[in-house]
């Protein structure tokens, strides 16, 4: 399934967030940094998504350079809200050189990761 056209939400040169729509489904594209400088513009745009499009989201994390400990809390918190509440949540695209955090935890092996968009929409549909 195609995603619909990207909508730029949020740039402040260190994070770009879009997003664009899979269905019924909110797929955020995260490109760049994920730490204390943008943990705040993160946390808005997912609360924003999750109020505007329900609880069902897919992170993009493929344009991610680095990813902080407070950044992964963030995450695990969105999905936990999503869970919750029966929404479906994944990530996809993941690399580990730019999120080792997700590994030195153990959360890669808790968390929903996909190679890809399919992946994850397939997924879903389970």
């Amino acid at each position: 399934m195609l995603p619909k056209r990207r909508r730029e939400v949020s740039n402040n040169g260190l994070l770009s967030l879009t997003s664009s729509m899979a269905g019924d489904i909110v797929v955020i594209h995260v490109n760049g940094v994920l730490d204390a400088t943008t943990r705040e513009q993160f946390s808005d745009y997912l609360d924003a998504a999750a109020d505007d499009h329900g609880p069902d989201m897919i992170l993009d994390l493929g344009g991610v350079t680095f990813m902080d400990s407070r950044a992964l809390g963030l995450i695990v918190h969105n999905w936990q809200r999503s869970t919750t509440v029966g929404g479906k949540f994944a990530l996809i695209s993941v690399q580990y050189p730019n999120s080792k955090v997700m590994w030195v935890t153990g959360l890669s092996e808790r968390l929903p990761l996909f190679d890809t968009l399919d992946e994850a929409l397939a997924a879903f549909a389970v």
